[in-house]
């Protein structure tokens, strides 16, 4: 495994263990709100901090974009980084959350960690030799198209600007699959599609810390991602599709006719 990788999973570890030591203590947290819907904890800061600590002290030239401390250094090397992706689901038990690692260099990504401290399930893809769970090696489903499919999402939860197209497209992708999923993490659900476990995914207006690291395991474990147009924009726009090659394809069409000018971007 490559070094970059086993410092990620150091340090995604790290902070997995510092998330799960507060869980039965979030009622105590100090919360905050960066929007509608949208809270921060003590633990999202001080897991970030821990990660950027343990990933510097191997390598500290490198650079970090992270979720709650913004970009750090500006070097073509640096790690994109999701603390908690799930904060309201952990600040309310309910188990799906995780720590989700991305290293970019010059703009490419190379190298994804998504850790899940509830199930200890590892996550990693290295690009060009594939993505892995707990060192097995992983694929998308083998699933062929939309009849049978299971599909992950997320709603629109910090505005409503995008509802009605959501529940447009909502209704068309349940009535041509065996159902949807909001499980509330989209770094995890991204992980699902490169294991087999959903067919395919879509949500708008997601940050690259939520895709970076899950985007690269689809790609590596043979599926595909883009934007809601079927664009590479999907890391700039925040609106993404992602699924085996024929459940991907026939998810652009079950959502197109629903996409308005911003979601076509």
């Amino acid at each position: 495994m490559h070094a970059l990788v086993n410092t990620g999973i150091t340090a995604a570890r790290r902070a997995g263990d510092l998330i799960m030591r507060y869980r039965n203590r979030v009622h105590n947290l100090k919360v905050t709100s960066k929007g509608r819907n949208d809270f921060v904890t003590e633990i999202d800061q001080q897991a970030e901090a821990a990660i950027i600590d343990t990933i510097s002290k191997t390598y500290p030239a490198h650079g970090f974009l992270g979720e709650e401390s913004g970009r750090q250094g500006n070097t073509e090397a640096y790690w994109i980084i999701d603390p908690l992706d799930g904060t309201t689901n952990y600040l309310h038990d309910f188990p799906m959350f995780c720590v989700s690692l991305g290293f970019c260099m010059r703009g490419v990504m190379e190298h994804a960690v998504i850790y899940d401290p509830m199930s200890q399930e590892l996550f990693t893809a290295t690009r060009g030799e594939g993505a892995q769970v707990d060192g097995r090696k992983i694929r998308v489903s083998n699933r062929h198209g939309l009849d049978g499919a299971l599909i992950g999402t997320g709603f629109p939860y910090s505005t409503l600007t995008h509802l009605d197209a959501y529940m447009g497209m909502f209704k068309d992708v349940l009535s041509q699959t065996a159902g949807i999923r909001r499980a509330g993490s989209a770094a995890l659900d991204l992980a699902y599609v490169a294991a087999g476990r959903l067919d395919g995914f879509w949500e708008a207006g997601l940050k690259s810390w939520d895709m970076a690291a899950g985007t690269l395991m689809i790609r590596e474990a043979g599926g595909l991602v883009t934007s809601l147009s079927g664009s590479d924009s999907y890391m700039e726009s925040g609106n993404i599709v992602a699924g085996t090659p024929k459940v991907h394809g026939e998810l652009l069409k079950l959502l197109s006719p629903h996409l308005n000018e911003e979601l076509r971007k």
